[in-house]
């Protein structure tokens, strides 16, 4: 028996060892909190970590604007190149904006802080709820986004694009529970290749462009494009204007990801605010580079996309495609344009923008948790964001943003040109309200700043964020008018669940620390103690929990025992007069053979009579070492702990006698301290 247990024991330690094994495996050795110096970003890291959305976003929100433009024909793809120009600019001044914010606030708010600071706690919840839904779609896009560009490379993969995106949302939720630093560094080198692939693409196409005689056209070149029947007559009128909005629209998720790096700024090493604003202004020159770059070659190599390309895509028969067609992404043709006879060159980018489309969901990883994180501090999300996990990363943000990303992209089968109507718009709340804080912060400081070059400073960044206002501001109305009813709806409304859950959470933690706020009441003492002892039967741990419940020295002290059956209670009796115990037993008559109900009501009927008074319940319990053991024994004792934890002025101890199997579990649970979980003793009911 003895041998048997030992095999039992060493097995279940066993069993803990490789648990934890794998957890180290997966996530990496435990972090202490004195090592976070240990994690903060150097430019170059931080760079691939929190800017990989934005420069990854030029994977496909070229294809978004030519998808818009399409539906007017291919004449309307002249003007891409101008929406691109705009688009640029947009971008140069956000990132220009935002260079105030990080160095004004690094303290890991963001637009949060800075809305909330200078706005008031309604507009920064407005824009926390605008970002936490834009993260999560910044996930969903660029993972659904991935798994398109991987069909595209491996026929396999087709139709199954769904699975694809969810694999590898679980995969990103893996390395970023390992820490911000070790995702960081593991996904700096598929990020600077992606980076050198586009832009060595560019080069090399331009070059063959200008220098070389001229680019191949592109494979889709020779197909028709069927425009829609408002725009059959020409490309006039005000469906013309508005295409182009949403053309436009479309094309400003180049944007997203740019508020992640405010979030961000307490991972910069110091000096942060200068370290994240040089990493913006790099993100921003590459980026618009990298997206005019593509939308340049799409129009020299005469790029055809369409978001229904079996029908709106004519060979040169002048019939439809058809189902059996297979549109490749913009990056995708151009590649295989661009280095026609280099097929090297061609799986670099694919292979590069497949992964880098990946990764870009990894700047929501680091926004949504640290954002959460905030929150949860402030009180507008439950506490448990607020804690750190072995390696020092918020592992319940990240796990939760994982989880509504794949949800997601189930919901809406990983497919990017639906998903992209929902995107944007929370992006722009955030920076419209955050550019207006800004103009506020600057403004009430520089009633204060008597330094002449300080003001200066002050009313130079009041412009710059002031002019950001006005442009995200007409940028927001765009995408608003545009993409409302194409399901931008949904964002929003997604948006107001947000703003809604997080008041309702905020209440409840403000009505909870007001209840338990200590008052000058509180430090009085109870008038009397009565206390009562549970008895089912005369053992062991009755015995104990009489001597414990007599050593308390309570004002009144008693047992009750609940009569279910005649015989047993007059047994009970008799057995408590021969053992002449100095406590007086009460019985109570259960004529249902209920057991939790009279015993609550006479516990419940004692406070009525006497409110001051404060009644302590004794409950014998048994401490068992096996999961089966507890299915044996009754749960009479922890039906009748939650019926009077709500009871005011109850108190409810166990007094636990541990069975012989119990102490099995507690050697185990010693010879596995490096598991701190395992060997939690179990308790049984009331025997």
């Amino acid at each position: 028996m003895a041998r048997h247990d030992r095999a039992r024991d060493g097995l279940a330690l066993s069993l803990v060892k490789i648990s934890d094994a794998g957890k180290r495996l997966i996530v990496g050795r435990k972090l202490r909190s004195t090592q976070m110096h240990e994690t903060l970003l150097p430019k170059r890291i931080a760079l691939p970590v929190f800017a990989s959305d934005p420069l990854s976003s030029v994977a496909y929100s070229p294809d978004e604007i030519f998808l818009t433009l399409a539906l007017a024909g291919a004449v309307s793809y002249s003007y891409s190149w101008k929406i691109g120009i705009v688009i640029a600019f947009v971008m140069l001044v956000v990132v220009a904006s935002y260079r105030q914010n990080v160095q004004a606030y690094q303290s890991g708010g963001g637009d949060y802080e800075v809305a909330t600071t200078n706005l008031g706690s309604t507009s920064g919840l407005t824009v926390a709820s605008a970002l936490l839904v834009d993260y999560v779609l910044t996930v969903a896009v660029s993972i659904s986004s991935a798994a398109q560009y991987a069909a595209t490379a491996f026929d396999p993969l087709r139709g199954h694009q769904v699975a694809v995106a969810a694999v590898a949302v679980v995969f990103l939720m893996a390395m970023n529970l390992r820490g911000v630093r070790e995702s960081g560094t593991a996904f700096a080198i598929p990020t600077y290749l992606f980076m050198t692939a586009i832009l060595g693409m560019a080069a090399w196409g331009f070059g063959r462009h200008f220098l070389a005689g001229g680019l191949p056209a592109a494979p889709s070149a020779d197909l028709g494009l069927v425009p829609e029947e408002s725009f059959v007559d020409g490309f006039t009128g005000l469906a013309v204007g508005f295409l182009l909005l949403r053309a436009f629209a479309s094309g400003c998720a180049t944007l997203t990801g740019v508020e992640a790096i405010a979030n961000g700024v307490p991972a910069f090493r110091k000096p942060k605010g200068k370290n994240a604003a040089t990493t913006l202004l790099l993100l921003g020159v590459i980026a618009t580079t990298m997206a005019l770059s593509i939308v340049s070659l799409a129009n020299i190599t005469g790029v055809r996309v369409a978001e229904n390309p079996s029908e709106q895509l004519l060979g040169p028969d002048g019939n439809p495609v058809g189902e059996g067609y297979h549109q490749d992404p913009v990056v995708g043709q151009l590649a295989e344009v661009v280095f026609d006879h280099f097929s090297p060159g061609f799986y670099l980018v694919t292979a590069a923008t497949g992964i880098i489309l990946v990764l870009a969901a990894n700047t929501a990883f680091n926004g949504f948790p640290v954002l959460g994180s905030i929150l949860a501090r402030d009180g507008y999300l439950p506490r448990q964001l607020h804690t750190r996990g072995d390696r020092l990363a918020y592992s319940n943000g990240i796990v939760l943003l994982a989880g509504f990303a794949i949800v997601l992209i189930v919901a809406f089968d990983a497919e990017v040109t639906r998903l992209i109507q929902l995107y944007i718009v929370g992006v722009f709340v955030s920076f419209t309200a955050s550019q207006a804080g800004m103009v506020r912060h600057w403004t009430r400081h520089l009633r204060t700043e008597r330094n002449g070059a300080a003001r200066l400073r002050m009313q130079r960044s009041r412009s710059i964020n002031a002019f950001g206002l006005l442009v995200t501001a007409t940028v927001l109305v765009v995408v608003l008018i545009t993409k409302f009813l194409a399901g931008a709806w949904i964002a929003i409304l997604a948006m107001l669940m947000w703003f809604a859950l997080m008041k309702a959470i905020h209440r409840h933690y403000a009505r909870v620390s007001s209840e338990l706020e200590a008052s000058m009441e509180d430090q009085g003492l109870p008038s009397r103690i009565h206390a009562v002892v549970l008895v089912s039967k005369l053992h062991k741990p009755t015995m104990r929990a009489l001597a414990y419940a007599r050593a308390g020295r309570a004002n009144v002290l008693e047992a009750i025992t609940v009569d279910v059956d005649d015989q047993a209670t007059m047994e009970l009796m008799d057995e408590w007069d021969r053992r002449e115990i100095p406590v007086p037993l009460r019985v109570l008559s259960s004529p249902y053979r209920e057991v939790t109900r009279p015993i609550v009501d006479y516990v419940q009927s004692i406070r009525r009579g006497s409110p001051r008074d404060v009644v302590t319940v004794y409950i014998p319990e048994y401490v068992v070492g096996h999961w089966w053991e507890q299915v044996l024994h009754n749960q009479s004792a922890l039906r009748l702990k939650g019926r009077l934890l709500f009871t005011p002025g109850v108190m409810v101890t166990s007094v636990p006698y541990q069975l012989a199997s119990s102490a099995a579990a507690a050697a185990r649970a010693e010879r596995a301290e490096s598991a701190p979980t395992y060997g939690r003793r179990r308790r049984g009911g009331m025997s």
